[in-house]
């Protein structure tokens, strides 16, 4: 952790509303002047999409199993030097995974290539990483000491499995049983390398279904937002004022004295509610340390690096 630079973490994966918090943050960040260094976990895989592929037939010859979610497919002491270099700099290296066509042409490359190793832009205000492992502990290396704010966006596990069969069934074409098999090989890693974190985050954001899901492999819609409610814990130091927030989110609730409960239609609100104090404290503090006295008005706010 470090006052002088901070890191914000999102752990989880795209169908768990991440999406939502990053559009929360990048408010928050425009009205606060702050400048992020956005990192896709994606960019510290160990393979690229055609060596994964071939690294995956060889684990599996072997009888093994390699994926995305463990350490083995990951390099994170990678991502440990870099939270580290930040936390004591406000730099680091980083890199882009080129998920789309759109993002490969930017860079004159193929789909499922990395680009290469770069110095990140020495004036930003805040790391925000979005990935699968901003929490992880993999024997020496520990990815959780590192953030300012951890944010879990905490899975539940069939809307989860919902929406990945439907993503690889019907965009990328992949049979159902194929899907399923694929499912079942990531179980192992998923329990013993995700799930974990989410111990260890500060704040989770866990999207609960109002309708049924009970079989994840049928044919149902994935649960849209307005079928799901929103329940968002707390660590102790991070316990916001509960009753204000209460009264500003109309029909949410406490479950529990560290959980609140609020109806998807006020999701984006309630996120924004939730993280701008904490982000103004986490910005005005690391300006204060660095001897910021002034932000200029037309100072570029918003989150560098993110690629469309």
């Amino acid at each position: 952790m470090s006052a002088e630079h901070p890191i914000v973490a999102i752990t989880g994966a795209m169908e768990s509303g991440s999406v939502s918090v990053i559009t929360a943050l990048e408010r928050i960040f425009y009205r606060e002047r702050v400048k992020a260094s956005y990192i896709d976990g994606s960019a510290f895989r160990r393979y690229d999409r055609t060596t994964m592929r071939e690294a995956v037939r060889e684990a599996k010859a072997q009888g093994k199993t390699l994926g995305h979610f463990g350490p083995e497919g990951n390099h994170l002491e990678k991502l440990e030097s870099l939270f580290f270099e930040y936390a004591a700099t406000g730099g680091g290296l980083y890199r882009h995974y080129l998920h789309t066509a759109t993002q490969a042409r930017k860079f004159g490359q193929e789909v499922g290539t990395f680009t290469p190793w770069e110095r990140m832009d020495a004036d930003s205000d805040l790391l925000l990483y979005r990935g699968l492992h901003g929490a992880a502990v993999a024997d020496d290396i520990d990815l959780s000491q590192y953030p300012d704010l951890s944010i879990g966006i905490a899975p539940n596990a069939n809307l989860e499995w919902m929406a990945k069969i439907q993503h690889e069934v019907h965009n990328r074409g992949v049979p159902l049983e194929d899907a399923k098999e694929g499912l079942l090989k990531r179980l192992d890693d998923y329990v013993h390398h995700i799930t974990p974190q989410f111990m260890r985050t500060h704040i989770n954001f866990q999207l609960i279904p109002l309708v049924d899901t009970s079989d994840p492999f049928g044919a149902e819609a994935v649960p849209v937002a307005d079928e799901c409610y929103l329940v968002i814990h707390f660590v102790d130091k991070f316990w916001p004022n509960f009753v204000p927030l209460l009264a500003d989110i109309p029909g949410s609730f406490m479950s529990r004295r560290n959980t609140m409960v609020v109806p998807s239609s006020k999701m984006l609100m309630a996120i924004e509610l939730v993280l701008m104090p904490i982000i103004h404290s986490l910005i005005d503090h690391s300006r204060q340390l660095r001897g910021i006295t002034d932000v200029p008005e037309d100072r570029g706010a918003g989150v560098l690096g993110l690629v469309e």
